[in-house]
């Protein structure tokens, strides 16, 4: 079972997408250091392999996005992998980064980063998303000036947040202190975003196209109707065939990582009988639909 889950969850097709490859770099280090002692050998074996296609893929990546998705994965595979697949992944790694740092480097040989306008680099930046937007920023000083204009990130803000948040809003207001700031909030409430969420037409946890199911015929059966989003922490719950009622969830929450940091000896241990508490198939609806910055 715990097989076929994984194969359900097509992590390797969210690695080689670049829009979800942060997402599903995340979703497997969250994957090793929730369960993985706790899975068989197969689903490791799989994981592993996964592993290695994210660090093989980064050079396409090629975004900040990307690099801090994959430096966390790295920290996950030095935590739970045991020695030998730990060297493998850790070479895989580092000559991604080589290659990367190359591919940076001719990139940046031969663009001529284009002299504009503030107000057309701000048009355009306005219809960017946030990830883009930071992105952007990175490309040159006029560039980092102009996202920084403050029509762009009240945009932002009114997309993705309530001014009811606000009790200050006054002539001058830093927008994108305040984007930041709710951000870090959203962060710290652990409402973050996997890019997945859960279909109940084909009742099944799918990589989400703008939160509709990738499925054309479940988008024309829901209509308008938009997919339950789910937390990282509910997709390992998936992968470990644990379900709970939405009302034991905030407590299987701590419970969760209690559990999860019982660890047997050996990290390649056989035993499958522990399961993280927590809830996958029915998430609580929430607002958060921000990337991590």
């Amino acid at each position: 079972m715990n097989m076929m889950r994984y194969q359900n969850l097509m992590v390797g097709d969210g690695l080689s997408d670049h829009h979800l490859y942060s997402f599903a770099c995340n979703e497997l280090s969250s994957m090793i250091d929730l369960g993985y002692s706790r899975l068989p050998k197969d689903v490791r074996v799989f994981i592993f392999r996964d592993c290695l296609s994210a660090f093989r893929l980064l050079p396409d990546m090629n975004t900040s996005a990307a690099i801090s998705a994959a430096n966390l994965l790295l920290k996950s595979v030095e935590s739970a992998f045991p020695k030998q697949k730990k060297n493998v992944a850790l070479v895989q790694f580092k000559q991604a980064k080589v290659a990367l740092k190359r591919r940076t480097k001719s990139h940046d040989e031969h663009i001529i980063t284009p002299s504009l306008p503030q107000d057309i680099l701000i048009h355009i930046f306005s219809l960017l998303d946030v990830s883009s937007l930071l992105s952007s920023s990175q490309v040159s000083r006029s560039w980092n000036l102009a996202t920084h204009e403050g029509s762009l990130w009240r945009s932002l803000f009114d997309l993705h947040f309530s001014h009811e948040v606000m009790n200050d809003i006054h002539p001058g207001f830093d927008w994108r202190e305040a984007f930041k700031n709710e951000c870090i909030v959203y962060n710290s409430s652990k409402m973050l975003r996997s890019g997945r969420g859960y279909c109940s037409y084909c009742e099944t946890v799918v990589w989400h196209d703008n939160f509709r199911c990738p499925k054309k015929q479940c988008q024309f059966e829901s209509g308008k109707e938009q997919l339950d989003p789910m937390l990282t922490r509910q997709v390992v719950n998936y992968l470990l065939g644990i379900t709970i009622s939405s009302d034991e969830s905030d407590s299987a929450e701590s419970g969760s990582v209690e559990s999860s940091s019982v660890e047997s000896d050996s990290v390649e241990s056989d035993s499958d009988d522990e399961a993280v508490p927590g809830l996958w198939a029915n998430p609580k609806k929430h607002t958060e639909r921000i990337p991590m910055l």
